[in-house]
């Protein structure tokens, strides 16, 4: 999911979702319900233009369009940009429900500390395209983070 969320403002909630099958192979022709029990609050906005949505939302719904092909891995670049700290909580237990009930693996890139030490198992920091750290969340050192992450 690209940064930027990237939805159909003028299409639906449930179109926006529906473009989302076009990826999936075998080709499902409904959005699955599982991805509705993940956002509900997708549910009930199903018929809503997704640019009438809050920020928030559509970053829920861009998250939930990559999921309708059910892939086994799911990139994202920065979810928590611009987003309130409760649906912040609610896509880390989203994610964190993909890995460990669904064996997805997701590929995270966050600027956002707080939500990779939390939902995160590894990391990798990059510099100049070179891989200058990386290990679990939990060595995730506040030496490291003022070496290469501090402005």
């Amino acid at each position: 999911m690209p940064q930027g969320r990237q939805i159909f403002p003028k299409l639906s909630v449930a179109d926006n979702l529906r473009v989302g099958l076009e990826a999936s192979r075998p080709r499902i022709r409904q959005v699955p319900q599982d991805v509705y029990d993940l956002f509900p609050i997708l549910w009930d906005n199903r018929q809503r233009p997704g640019g009438n949505l809050s920020g928030g939302m559509q970053q829920q719904l861009a998250i939930a369009r990559a999921l309708v092909s059910n892939p086994r891995v799911l990139l994202l670049d920065e979810p928590t940009e611009g987003i309130q700290p409760n649906i912040i909580q609610q896509i880390g237990e989203v994610l964190r429900e993909l890995v460990t009930e669904r064996n997805m693996t997701v590929v995270l890139v966050e600027q956002y500390l707080d939500f990779v030490r939390e939902f995160g198992h590894d990391f990798y920091i990059m510099n100049r395209g070179q891989i200058t750290a990386d290990g679990e969340t939990s060595d995730l050192t506040e030496e490291l983070i003022s070496n290469y992450l501090s402005v």
